[in-house]
């Protein structure tokens, strides 16, 4: 027996992770300074451990509403009306899930049909094509550009939409480019979605990790909140990646399809981590600042360092990561990440396993403590000028 004939067609044609290979090589170079995971490196503060811990001593393990608890959904609806002015009712317009992860699943077999074509900005979250194509829709890319600071321009959605165009996914602040849109950018985008009459999938897990400015969401905009299905979660924010709990909020009648898939799939959200959750929301927020403050050093030191070396890096101002241009050193991405890690035991993405927009850069995540981020920077000096003899070399003085 052939068991490969046995799988559905569609995963057996769906291509693996464009970074699946570069990990694999990270395996085996346990020694690195990785750049590369776009995880926090803070613990979940000890209260929301706490309350977890304290849940479980209170005998609460059972099943909750496959929406999740009231009281947690309650605290997500507070949450969003006071930190981003939007009003989603608990009872009926939101979702708790398995991380935001499963939560995009959910909107993408809620809402595709065969065929379908779901509109991505490139260089993107690599999930995000491969979950379409499981919905039975059609992926297409939407590029962005480093000269608008990778920020999606209206005219290259207008371009892009066909008869058959039914949504468009936005992940603002955006994972790898950690650009962000503003109010002002983000209204030509939605007036092309009202025109033609999408819908929108706004990823917006890195809300919080906006540093110049408020983080503004597109289902704020007059008329799009009955266009949106929000998506959004505790991994970045609260450094709860490994408690998988995230949340969709939608109009109730979209966000019953999508809890009809949730239901059968899932259940609901592990009642620990939706307990860890509401402690966060109702008690975190101060810790969330304080994380985001580094991550915001971090940032600003990494920007400079990089620019100072000939690899030119927009400003970032959102989500933990930098995405500079290698191209002065005559290399493509993934040659430049791959002889890094070998020669200087840095981990870092080439930018084009988030789709062909990202040729030419890196992804870097500064998810990681100023010490390990001046000792990779120094590496990083050390190869480029190793490759490009013009370019100065970092000492340990300017990491400081």
């Amino acid at each position: 027996m052939n068991l490969e004939d046995k799988l559905s067609p569609i995963v057996r044609n769906l291509k693996p992770s464009g970074i699946r290979r570069f990990f694999d090589l990270l395996s085996n170079a346990p020694d690195a300074i990785s750049l590369a995971v776009g995880e926090p490196d803070f613990v979940t503060p000890w209260h929301i451990r706490e309350a977890c811990v304290t849940s479980l001593d209170q005998g609460m393990t059972t099943y909750t509403s496959n929406q999740g608890t009231p009281e947690l959904r309650e605290a997500v609806s507070k949450y969003l009306e006071q930190r981003f002015q939007l009003h989603y009712q608990s009872s009926s317009e939101i979702l708790i899930t398995f991380g935001a992860s499963e939560a995009i699943d959910l909107a993408f077999r809620a809402l595709l049909t065969p065929g379908d074509e779901v509109l991505i900005p490139e260089p993107c979250y690599v999930s995000y094509a491969p979950c379409v194509e499981l919905a039975g829709g059609v992926p297409i890319a939407v590029p962005t550009h480093a000269r608008y600071g990778f920020k999606l321009q209206a005219k290259d959605v207008e371009k892009a939409i066909t008869s058959r165009t039914k949504l468009v996914i936005l992940c603002y602040p955006n994972n790898p480019t950690g650009a962000i849109m503003t109010k002002e950018e983000l209204q030509p985008v939605a007036d092309v979605i009202k025109r033609h009459d999408l819908l929108v999938i706004s990823d917006e897990i890195y809300a919080e990790l906006t540093y110049q400015g408020q983080h503004f969401s597109i289902s704020a905009l007059p008329e799009m909140k009955n266009h949106t299905i929000l998506i959004s979660g505790f991994s970045k924010a609260f450094a709860m990646t490994g408690w998988r709990v995230g949340y969709v909020c939608a109009p109730s009648i979209l966000l019953t399809g999508m809890l009809k898939i949730h239901q059968y799939a899932a259940l609901c959200a592990p009642i620990t981590s939706q307990v860890a959750a509401l402690e966060a929301l109702e008690n975190g927020l101060e810790e969330c600042r304080a994380m985001v403050s580094q991550y915001d050093r971090r940032r600003r030191f990494m920007v400079k360092a990089l620019n100072d070396l000939g690899l030119t890096c927009h400003d970032p101002q959102g989500s933990f990561y930098v995405f500079p241009s290698i191209e002065s050193t005559g290399m493509d991405a993934t040659t430049f990440a791959e002889e890094l890690l070998k020669e200087e035991r840095v981990a870092v993405v080439p930018g084009d396993a988030f789709g062909p927009s990202g040729a030419g850069h890196i992804r870097c995540s500064y998810a990681s403590s100023m010490e390990q981020l001046g000792e990779a920077m120094i590496r990083i000096a050390r190869f480029v000028k190793s490759k490009q003899a013009s370019i100065p070399v970092l000492t340990t003085n300017q990491v400081g």
